[in-house]
């Protein structure tokens, strides 16, 4: 095995993880996808059926939600986009793995809201991780990568006890132009 495979050990990323019950939605993913072509159009796929299936609802977020509570109420935030899509591929033994970051708005029209930690998701195809963002579900430049893991739990961005309030949260990305050599 390639020194590449080791290091990444994608084989991690099959396993269930505390966002991602994969025993919970084996049978569903198999029904939904498991016709597909292997590869990255079933993890189109995927991502285009969270993508419709889930409402964006920034009131229905809650730390302790899992993939198969964002399956059965069809809500949540960018999170559990990824989580549901994790969980799905991983099902149909595509290792996902969790990214959490930053998504500026470089190429998109610009939003009133304000800026916020965004989720997305990578997956194994081919030997190399790809990524893919179901809550979007469209090419995006701008990411700013902080962490990586099996779900949230492992690449918390803070981690808060008690009452708390975030004060300013400020994120600026620009596209820098490539200098031709």
């Amino acid at each position: 095995m390639p020194l590449k495979h080791c290091r990444t050990r994608p084989w991690r990323f099959l396993l269930p993880s505390r966002y991602c019950e994969t025993e919970h939605l084996s049978a569903t993913a198999w029904n939904l996808f498991g016709g597909m072509t292997p590869g990255w159009s079933r993890v189109q796929a995927i991502c285009d059926f969270v993508n419709q299936h889930v409402r964006f609802d920034y009131q229905c977020a809650r730390p302790s939600k899992t993939a198969w509570e964002t399956f059965n109420e069809r809500t949540g935030v960018c999170r559990d986009y990824a989580h549901l899509a994790i969980t799905l591929c991983r099902c149909m033994n595509i290792p996902a793995r969790y990214c959490t970051g930053y998504l500026g708005d470089i190429g998109v029209r610009a939003m009133d809201a304000p800026m916020d930690f965004a989720g997305w998701f990578e997956a194994y195809i081919g030997g190399e991780w790809h990524v893919f963002d179901p809550r979007n579900n469209q090419r995006r430049i701008g990411r700013v990568l902080i962490a990586r893991g099996r779900d949230a739990a492992d690449v918390a961005i803070s981690m808060t006890f008690g009452p708390n309030t975030l004060q300013l949260f400020k994120v600026w990305t620009d596209e820098v132009q490539a200098i031709a050599a």
